[in-house]
Formats: structure tokens, sequence, C-alpha cells
């Protein structure tokens, strides 16, 4: 499966780092590239942001590429996926598609919702993504965040328990496959207790067999069960308690194989002992966690050994000179076939499951006109329907974790807002200003922060509310490892931990001063443990991101679900009904339990 996130003539590549690289993103099917899908019988393509600017603009990137496919000796309609899980990680534009808050905000909801926010969100994924032509989703993400530290699970995974994030799971899962979308369930065995980030190391889990079985792989087990299980994608993690042995790197270091070239764990564990019989694919094969250890083709070929059936990204095509890779690596892997290299009975049985899979894909946007595609996308996605539910969503999943008489802001309050950004600032000023314009808003961007004058501002004000975002933006969250490699340097007055630490000046100052002080967490909650000295109050949103919304020429708000939401909150609008999904001790205390005063009802 390949990724055609950008693509440049000769004359569109650039300088970076002494090295040509192309940045020019994919939006129309060049006539060379429709010819690689038609003449290669390529079985399926993944999209990025880059790719995806409009619905019309979706709608025929999709459209154009599946005709080349069936314009190919097989017929066989394309894989077309997405990573769109909602929250932290969702491709396509906020502001036209439907995104939500996420997985952990998901969970936060179900001791009040049960499963319903899982389902509405995995219908409303599923029927959009149909629309715009998508038949595969790399989603839901059903790790277990069992480490606080994790730095690329986190609020994407529904919480800490085994049981939570197998329910919440399957839900969600179901649902989408009910608007014929194909799931993917990640990351087997489990990325739940990693500290490392697989797209640039390879983490390792240490658990006992009895662990391993409880949690990491129960919420895969129960999906297969139920007959869900449909596609699985591999994590680039060793586990020494499956398969504990080695490979030679092509570094020349010995090391014990991650799980996605692992035969005990891909075949002799999850297909033989858990029962799975559908498609298993790789995560993608360019993340350090194997592109460090192995050439494309190699790793094709040993995770294609190990049990795979689809290897995700291993390779990338940006230009036209490229396009002969996918022929050579095409006649590599047949001639180790030919050598014994490559089972030719796993390549057999490969086939046969992503055939009978294929067949399972709904023909409507296929055998459709592309401007009766156009038309039904524009009639459902991002309708107000669905943007109602995303809405209920956000507010319902907030959390209050501690209110000493801060929350709801009084009327008439001077009310100073520390935020990570610019776009963040905009976003809670100008939702506190549309709840409540009787409150007098200031606001500090962290990224370019003036100590002097949000020093000042802090002393005027008589509240101060404080938002953080950790951890840090992962490669999953961006897009890639593409992104971490080609990333220009930004100018930046402060760097994260200099922004963390003025952060806990300036809320240390206001709670020295007897400023009422309100600390959010816009991502991870495991944070507040840093904040809750000098904080009266604590919320968790889960969820952090903003986008435009162009009212007029000279109008244009900056939202997101999360915002106003949170501004509901401050104003007295609406309470806090969520619960914590994870663990967060404080010396000694369990902040799992709400302590707001307040009926934690909602509307």
């Amino acid at each position: 499966m390949l990724d055609l996130r950008y693509y440049c003539q000769s004359e569109q590549l650039i300088n970076v780092n002494g090295k040509q690289v192309c940045r020019t993103p994919l939006t129309q099917l060049p006539p060379e590239l429709a010819a690689m899908i038609q003449d290669s019988n390529i079985g399926g393509i993944i999209l990025f942001a880059e790719n995806l600017e409009s619905i019309e603009q979706v709608v025929t990137l999709n459209y154009d590429m599946q005709q080349a496919a069936r314009a190919s000796y097989s017929g066989l309609d394309l894989f077309i996926s997405i990573d769109q899980e909602g929250g932290r990680v969702a491709r396509l534009p906020r502001e036209q598609v439907t995104s939500f808050s996420g997985n952990m905000a998901i969970g936060a909801t179900q001791a009040k919702s049960g499963n319903y926010f899982a389902e509405q969100t995995g219908r409303i994924i599923g029927v959009e993504l149909a629309a715009l032509g998508f038949n595969l989703n790399h989603a839901p993400n059903v790790d277990v965040n069992v480490n606080a530290d994790n730095p690329v699970i986190n609020v994407r995974s529904f919480g800490e328990q085994a049981e939570q994030v197998a329910e919440l799971g399957s839900a969600q899962l179901n649902a989408m496959q009910q608007q014929g979308v194909i799931g993917t369930l990640k990351h087997f065995p489990g990325h739940g207790d990693t500290n490392v980030d697989s797209h640039t190391g390879l983490p390792r889990v240490d658990h006992h067999l009895e662990q391993i079985v409880n949690v990491d792989l129960l919420p895969f087990q129960r999906a297969i069960d139920q007959g869900l299980a449909k596609m699985i994608m591999t994590a680039h993690i060793q586990y020494p308690q499956l398969d504990d042995s080695t490979f030679n790197a092509s570094d020349g270091s010995t090391m014990i194989k991650p799980a996605t070239m692992s035969k005990r764990i891909l075949t002799d564990l999850l297909r033989t002992q858990m029962g799975f019989n559908g498609v298993v694919i790789t995560d993608a094969l360019d993340m350090a966690g194997i592109s460090h250890f192995f050439n494309p083709v190699d790793a094709i070929i040993e995770t294609f050994n190990a049990g795979s059936d689809i290897a995700l990204m291993p390779f990338r095509i940006r230009k036209a000179e490229d396009i002969a890779t996918l022929s050579q690596v095409l006649d590599q892997l047949e001639q180790a076939v030919a050598d014994g290299r490559l089972s030719e009975q796993q390549v057999y049985d490969s086939v046969q499951r992503i055939f009978t899979l294929k067949q399972q894909i709904p023909s409507r946007f296929n055998n459709n006109t592309l401007a009766a595609n156009i038309a039904y996308a524009d009639g459902v996605v991002g309708t107000n329907a669905h943007r109602d539910i995303e809405r209920q969503l956000a507010e319902q999943s907030l959390v209050m974790v501690k209110n000493e008489q801060a929350i709801p802001i009084a009327d008439n309050s001077k009310v100073h807002l520390l935020m990570p950004d610019l776009g963040k600032c905009r976003a809670l000023q100008q939702a506190i200003d549309a709840t409540n314009p009787q409150l007098n808003i200031s606001c500090s961007d962290l990224h370019q922060l003036d100590f002097a004058k949000a020093h000042h501002q802090v002393m005027q004000a008589d509240v101060v509310v404080a938002a953080s975002i950790t951890p840090n933006q992962s490669a999953a969250e961006m897009g890639g490892v593409e992104d971490l490699e080609l990333i220009f340097e930004k100018r930046e007055k402060l760097s994260k931990k200099e922004q963390q630490q003025q952060l806990i000046q300036l809320l240390s100052l206001a709670k020295a001063n007897n400023k009422t002080t309100i600390f959010v967490s816009l991502r991870a909650p495991y944070e507040m443990t840093r904040y809750h000295h000098d904080s009266d109050a604590l919320v968790a949103t889960f969820s952090y991101n903003v986008h435009s919304v162009t009212q007029s020429d000279t109008d244009t708000t900056v939202t997101g679900p999360a915002y106003v939401a949170l501004a509901k909150l401050l104003t007295g609008k609406i309470t806090a009904s969520g619960q914590l999904p994870v663990t967060i001790d404080v010396n000694d205390r369990d902040l799992t339990e709400n302590n707001n005063d307040s009926d934690t009802s909602n509307d």
C-alpha cells in the first residue's frame, strides 16, 4: 500500500539540508500515476492531510484512482485508506469534515453514556468516509494506555482499562463497518505501555505473559471473538515474552525481532491461537522502528514471511523516476519467491485473504458517476446533525478534576488566558466572548511569550486560566516520519521546555497574589500533577485542535469543539459530567475521582 502524499515534476523539487526533496502535495491524479496504478495492479493507496483539500477535490481524486484500478488486468477496486481516528489523528479538513474529540474523550463519557459516543463517532466517521470514496480506515486504536509517558498513543486510547477499551473499540468498529468502511484494529500486540515512539525508534514492552493476555491482547481478542475484526495493523515493537528470537539488522547489529517481523506473534499467536483469519497490515515500514534495520525489499520479505498480508508504505514515490522503483520491487519479490526466500504459499494465502475482503467493499461509489458522488458527499459530510454529535461529545467528555469555587467565573471578572499558541488564544477568547460578553478577556501566547507583558496582565487579572498540551506533537499526529525529516526550522522565542517553565512560573505568581487560578489540560491529563498545587480548578478536555471558519471577507473565527465546550463550562452554561479514564496520582491523592462540588449533570 503506497503513500502518494507528495508528487513533483523536476522543477518543483526543493533543497532541504542539501537534498532535493518533493513537498508538493498530490491533490490530482497525474497520467503517469494513473498508468502506474493500472499497469502494476497495486492493491491500495493511503492518503494524508496534504492530499485532502475539499469535498469535491477528495471525491475526484479517489474516483480517478478507482477508475485506474478498474482498468487494471485484475479489475479489483483499490483499498483507498486514511488515518481518521478522530481527535489528535484526523487527516481530513476539520472545517469541512466531522472530526470529534478523540478516543480518550469517548472513554470519559462511558460512565454516563455507555457506548453511545463510540457508536455515534464510528457511524458518522464511516458515513463521511464512504461518501468521500474511502473504503478503509486505519482505526480504531485499541491500545490500552497504561503508561503516562507514552509519547504516541496517550489520548488516542480509550483509557487504561482493557475491558473499557475492548468494549468501546468494538462498538466503534462495528458502527463504522456498518457504513461500508473497513476498520483496522491497531497496534497489535499493543502499543499502550511504551515511552518510545516507533516512528523514531524501536520500543520494547516487557510485560509478563499474563498481563499481555489480560491487557494488551484483550481488545483484539474481543473483536475477533465477536466476528468484527477484518483487518489488524502490526506494531513495530519488541515483545520478548512473545518472541525473543533475534535478527541481524542491516547495520550489523543483532536485535530482538519486532512484532511486525515475528512469525511467532503474527502467525502462531494471532492466527493460530487467537483465531484471526482476516487481513494483517503492517504499520508504516518507513518508520524508524523498521527502516533503521531493514532495506525496503528485505522488510517486505520478512514481514510477509512472518504473516503480514499488506506492506504499508515500504518506499516513497515522489517523482516520475520513482515509479520504476515499484516495478523493481515487484521483480525482486517475484525473484524472492523463485529463490525460496519468500513463501509461495504465504503469498497465495495473503492474496486470497485480500481478495475475500475486497469483495465486501460496497460498489456504490465506483458505480456512480463522479457528479453523483460529489453531490452525495456534499449532502452528508459535516452536516449540522453530525456537528451536533461532535458538540455533545466535546461537552460531555469534560472532566472537572478539582474545583475550589473557581468555576463558574463571576460576571465582570478580568480573565487572563495563558495558551499554548496564538490560534488557541483566539479560539478560547472568541468562544468566551460569544458565551459571556460581560467578561474582560486578555491572552498571552506561550509560543511567542513576552514575559514582562504577561506578568503585568496576570497581576491585573481576577482570574487566570492556564492551558497546556503535552506530550509534544508526534509523527503520527503530523502524518508520518517524512514530516520529521523535512521539517523546516521555526524561530520560536521559547522551547517547549521553556514554555512549560514559564507557564508554571506565571501560574504560581497568580496563586501567590490571590488570583483565582484554573488549569486546563488540552491533551493527556497526566500533566495535571505539575499544576495542581497552584490551581483552584483542574479541567481536562482531551482535545486541543482548532480550525478557521470564514464568515465573510473580513471576518474569520478560530474555533474548535473543545474550546466552545470549555467556554460554556467556565461561564457556567454547562457542568462537567466526564470521568477520567486514566489514573492520576498526586501525593497519594487519586485524581480519577471528580472533586467538583457542583451538580455534575449535563444538559
